[in-house]
């Protein structure tokens, strides 16, 4: 099988390198330092499965010379998808297939937009998963974990051979019955947490310990429920209840990207998760007051990050 990463960082730099390893065709579409990181000395991957050290690895800027492949894994941030799955079409053959790995709902749709629906796996990715220095990934936690599937829903033949190219490569993959529940899911567990985490500037261990913070997660997971729910899609009745108790089962200093990023002084992706949820919510006429709150608050900060505003 043929694979295009087009953003080799944490989650699609790690996924291509083990099908790399396991003897598929990669190609890693990079940039800058990185890149050339890359190209000089190879791709290296710390990890709790095993560390890996991909040399040589064919690793390009220009997607127009990586030729046609059979999966893209599209690995960049929210805010780039439009933009990368225009500058991506030299990749994409008649049956090529593009499986977006970003925390989100909406990059299948926008994909879909750009490229054709047929295009399309709407898909998810759960690994904790960083660039440590130039052409170096670390894998620190989650066990790696890839769902995917049509857009119109269930297998075919080409989810299949992906199916089984990752398990080839040790990496635990699904294609699930409503890839659309599963999309929110981790939809839910990752923009609360993640909101939340951002609002009160703390780690997991102390919000769900104490009874304010604890409710907080609460309120904003039933707040996503209710918007899902709005939307047709179908999550499960305990949906709220069993991501608390994951939620209650991790490092105690556990905090997501977008804490990190707003806290550091970097562009997020508020926009594709507390945004979203509100945006999705009014739209559907179901209110989202906790999202709402903590979108336009952060707002200031992402605008100055992206170099909007000043102050």
């Amino acid at each position: 099988m043929r694979i295009a990463v087009f953003g080799t960082g944490g989650a699609g730099g790690y996924f291509g390198a083990r099908l790399a390893e396991s003897g598929e065709e990669v190609v890693f579409i990079a940039r800058g330092d990185h890149l050339q990181a890359i190209q000089t000395s190879g791709l290296r991957v710390e990890s709790l499965k095993g560390d890996m050290h991909i040399q040589p690895t064919r690793a390009l800027a220009d997607p127009a010379q990586a030729g046609i492949a059979d999966v893209v894994l599209l690995g960049v941030k929210t805010w780039q998808v439009e933009s990368a799955a225009r500058a991506m079409r030299p990749l994409l053959g008649p049956e090529s297939a593009v499986l977006p790995l970003q925390n989100g709902v909406e990059a299948p749709e926008q994909l879909a937009a750009i490229l054709g629906p047929e295009h399309v796996l709407p898909g998810l990715a759960k690994i904790i998963s960083f660039i440590k220095a130039p052409g170096h990934l670390c894998h620190s936690g989650l066990e790696p974990y890839l769902a995917f599937a049509e857009s119109n829903g269930g297998s075919s033949e080409r989810t299949e051979g992906l199916r089984q190219a990752c398990t080839r490569a040790g990496i635990s993959a699904e294609i699930p019955q409503d890839i659309q529940a599963a999309l929110w899911e981790k939809f839910l567990f990752v923009v609360a947490m993640g909101g939340v985490g951002t609002a009160a500037n703390a780690p997991i261990g102390i919000l769900r310990r104490l009874p304010e913070t604890r409710q907080m997660l609460l309120d904003a997971m039933q707040e996503i429920a209710a918007v899902a729910a709005a939307r047709g899609i179908s999550l499960p009745d305990d949906i709220v209840q069993r991501t608390m108790t994951f939620m209650d089962g991790l490092p105690e200093g556990g905090t997501t990207s977008l804490q990190r990023d707003l806290a550091e002084g970097r562009p997020s992706e508020l926009e594709a998760w507390n945004g979203a949820v509100h945006r999705l919510g009014r739209a559907v006429g179901v209110s989202t007051p906790l999202h709402a709150f903590i979108y336009h608050s952060r707002l200031p900060t992402e605008l100055r990050a992206r170099g909007k505003v000043q102050y």
